[in-house]
Formats: structure tokens, sequence, C-alpha cells
């Protein structure tokens, strides 16, 4: 029976498969043509309008005429469909807004969420993470059971106009079809609980019962729910609870810091773990090698891509170029044009090619997220990197970090605080932190010559926080559960000191 549900999910994907196969030889022009088809769709919009869209035959036309925007750019278009208007953007009226809190400031964005969005691009990405998982696993039993998806909420936005705003896997859980929540668990009007503490409490019976194949999100948070089940089930691993438990679709965050915790909480070596890289903007790409970390660019979801090099970005260049133009081992910032009514779009995500044939990524960091105090130009993937082969080789395992500047003085130095939640302490600290900061110098040049003799930065400091510190943070900000995440990388000091006075004033 389950190989026949697997032969069924084959079968219905077959030409699925196909186009995707044809991403190696016709790449540039699937990319052409979803630009002709999102231009042509909203030319009668009043974006369409503004910018004289009807006019538009050519991608340099495009690239002239409409500017690239960050979300404060954008907003005011934003805030019309919040009041009811419709047509703005997108063709009709939008009903749907993902609320995301960003991790560059507290306040949210709201990103428009239509019904091609929906069915083009978030659910055609959820099918073919799967299609590409049995793929490479043909002998796999996930149908045998359902998926844990933790996800979030959503509610009303503004009485009168109908708009309805909340997390993405809330948006999407909310709109799914009903057949699909017989694949699932925990019921629908459990998961889109808003109250954490509630619906964990009400999730946990349900779910410690269920025979999960696998389970879906951002690794911190799961890693959260997993351990409370672990504690309430008396249970030592997840295997234990769900023995046919066989993969794990993470995003979000880099999944490097959690492998440890994870395999700990998974003892395994049959688990699988699978990355996507979905937003609130968009489902851009899918791990599709397991043996490959980088993601299969995703090129026919309705979303047209452009890359801005993030040497010129940061010299405030916004000079984009179609994805027919990027290289490999560069670093750039991503722009997007979609079906949800995002017109030039920077998403705040740094990505790298690792192969233009087919057009393969990995995420880099934040166009906003990195350190360069000191000129050390210290990206995300840098960190995440070096800290998850520091904690490897001292065995210990890494909980949650974020890093800050101490800044120099009159009489001292600058360097980076390592502020660490250990879910097992090193058992010589001064070893982890030589090894963190050998790693960084080889991964990252500029580092390196910052810390070269000391001649910008000293040696990292590492502050072990209590366990529970940034989970106290989530709770001081109202961000706990869902997709919210504390920066990694910050140029200042703000988010470090929050966690020091939370530390301070909880006696944690």
């Amino acid at each position: 029976m389950i190989h026949l549900f697997n032969r069924i999910f084959q079968n219905v994907y077959n030409n699925r498969r196909r186009t995707i196969e044809q991403y190696v030889k016709q790449g540039w022009s699937i990319q052409k043509k979803i630009f002709q088809h999102l231009v042509s769709q909203a030319q009668h919009t009043q974006f369409g309008q503004r910018f004289r869209f009807d006019e538009i035959k050519s991608i340099e036309t495009f690239q002239t005429r409409v500017p690239i925007s960050h979300y404060e750019e954008l907003y005011p278009w934003i805030e019309k469909i919040r009041n009811g208007e419709k047509d703005v953007l997108w063709p009709g009226k939008i009903r749907w807004m993902a609320r995301s809190s960003g991790t560059t400031n507290d306040k949210s964005k709201f990103i428009p969420v239509t019904n091609e969005s929906l069915t083009q691009c978030h659910y055609r990405g959820a099918a073919d993470v799967l299609l590409l998982y049995l793929q490479n696993n043909p002998q796999s039993r996930l149908f045998s059971g359902k998926t844990f998806t933790l996800g979030g909420s959503h509610q009303i936005d503004r009485a009168g106009h109908h708009i309805r705003c909340g997390d993405l896997s809330a948006i999407l859980l909310q709109n799914i079809p009903s057949w699909a929540n017989y694949l699932r668990t925990p019921p629908k009007k459990i998961a889109l609980i808003a109250d954490w503490e509630i619906k964990i409490a009400r999730m946990l019976p349900i779910v410690s019962r269920a025979n999960v194949t696998a389970f879906a999100g951002v690794p911190s948070w799961n890693l959260v729910f997993l351990q409370k089940m672990l504690e309430y089930t008396g249970k030592t691993n997840l295997l234990e609870v769900w023995p046919n438990l066989e993969l794990f679709m993470h995003g979000g965050v880099n999944f490097e810091p959690y492998r440890q915790q994870y395999q700990k909480l998974i003892p395994s070596t049959q688990m699988n773990y699978l990355e996507t890289y979905n937003a609130s903007e968009g489902f851009f790409a899918i791990q599709d090698d397991p043996a490959d970390p980088a993601m299969l660019l995703m090129l026919d979801y309705g979303i047209f891509y452009e890359f801005i090099e993030m040497d010129e970005y940061q010299k405030g260049n916004l000079s984009a170029i179609p994805l027919a133009s990027v290289k490999t081992n560069t670093n750039y910032a991503m722009v997007i044009s979609t079906n949800g009514g995002l017109w030039r779009y920077i998403i705040g995500d740094t990505v790298m090619f690792t192969s233009t044939n087919p057009y393969k990524i990995i995420i880099t960091g934040r166009t906003k997220h990195f350190l360069n105090v000191f000129g050390e130009e210290l990206m995300v993937h840098n960190t995440d990197k070096a800290i998850a082969i520091a904690a490897f080789e001292t065995n210990c395992i890494i909980r949650e970090y974020t890093v800050a500047p101490v800044f120099m003085s009159d009489n001292s130095k600058g360097c980076h605080e390592w502020l660490i939640e250990f879910e097992k302490k090193p058992d010589n600290i001064e070893l982890f932190c030589k090894i963190l900061d050998n790693k960084l110098q080889e991964l990252n040049s500029d580092y390196e010559a910052k810390r070269y003799k000391d001649t910008t930065l000293t040696a990292p400091l590492i502050h072990i926080l209590p366990n529970g510190t940034f989970h106290k943070w989530f709770e001081s900000h109202n961000k706990v559960g869902g997709q919210n995440k504390l920066p990694r990388l910050s140029n200042n000091r703000r988010y470090a000191e929050e966690l020091l006075t939370l530390v301070k004033e909880s006696n944690l």
C-alpha cells in the first residue's frame, strides 16, 4: 500500500519531474517566460499603469523603468491593499497578508499573498519537495504516516476590509485542500491557536500518539517543541515516540548549528534532512541532492529573479543583473518580481551560486545582517560553519548564538562578543574559542587580515548564557513560536545588551 501511494504520487508528477529536468537546458528561457507572464498579468493594475507595463517588451526596459525597492519603498502600495483597494500590485482583491517580523527591525512587514502565489508558488514548492525526496528515496515509507507541522496563527488585520494576516505557515495551513489534512498533524484548529503555550499543551497529547513519518519547519522552534514532547512522554529520544520517522524538511535558518542537537534527538543514520528556501515572499529553492548542501533554484514558480553583487550593494549601487548573467562564488543580494505583487523587491537575503547549470544556491546571510564594524566583512554562513566545526571538535552542542561587536576604546582594540547558549558546554572553552577563531580566519580573508597579529581585532570573547535566555528574549518581544528569529550578527550591541540585561534581571 505504501509503495502504491508512492507510485501514484510519482505518476501524477511525472510531467512535473520532466519540467524540473529542463531547468538544466532551458533555465533562462523559463525565466524569460515568467517575466513576460508577470508583466502581462499586471499591466492593468495601479502599479502596472504607473510604470506603463503595457509598453514593456524587454527585460532591459523593465529594469530601466521600474525602480528596485526595499520594503519601505513598496509599503505605500501595500497600505492601499490593506485599506481594501483592489488591482493595486496584482489583479483582483487580495485577502491575505503574511506578517513577517523580519530580521532587521521590530516592525512587522505585511507581504501580499495572492491565489496565484499560493497555488503556483508555495503549494507547488511543497509538492516538489516531496517529489524530489521520493526520487532520491524510492523505498520511502513517507505516506505510511503523517507529517507534523508547527505552524503560526492568523487574525483579522483590519475590521471592515476582510484582510487576514498572520504567519505564512498559518496562511498555507488555512488554505490547503481538505484532503491534505489527512496527511498531516495536528488538526488545523489546534495548529492555528495563537497562544504558543496553549497550542503546545493541546498539541502534545495528539502528536505524541500519531504515526509521524516526517516533520517540517524552522529548526529552532521545532527543537523547542520536540524537547517538550520528550519531557511529556518521558522518552529519551524522538524515535521512541515516532519510530517510523524518516524526514525533517527544514528552512528559515542555517541548519548546521542545530545538526548535532537533532542527531542526538534522533539517533539514526537512516534519518534524512532536506533544506528548503521558503519565505513569506515566495518559495525559492529546494535541496535536490542529499549529498550537496546547495539548493536548486526553482525557476517556474511565478518569480522573476535578479541579483545585485554585494560589493556594489554596499556602495549603494542597486544595479541588478538577470539570472543569465550570474557567476559562481559571488555574493549577491536577491531581487524578486512575483505573482504575489512584489516588483523588483530586495528580499533581504544574500545568496551565492555554486552552479549555473543547473542554477544552485546557498544562502549566505542577510543584506543587513553581517559584521563589518572593523572591515571584517563577516557573513552568517561564515559564523554558522565555524561554530559548527568548533562544536564538533570540542564535543559540545550549541542551542543558539548571536554575535555583537565590542567597540574600540582608548585603551583597547575591538573584538567580537559571542553570546552562546549551550545544550552541552565544551570541556575547554579556551580551545573552543581558538578553533572558532582559526576557522573564521580560514573562511574569511577580511577577518583574517583584521586578526593578523591582533592588528584590529583581538580574539573573540565567549559569553556563555544560561539556558532559557534566548527564549526569555522571544517572550519579552512577543515573538514566541512561528518563524521568528534573533539575528545571528549585528553591527551594534542592541541584541547583546538586551540578552545580558535579561540574564541580570531574571537571575538566570
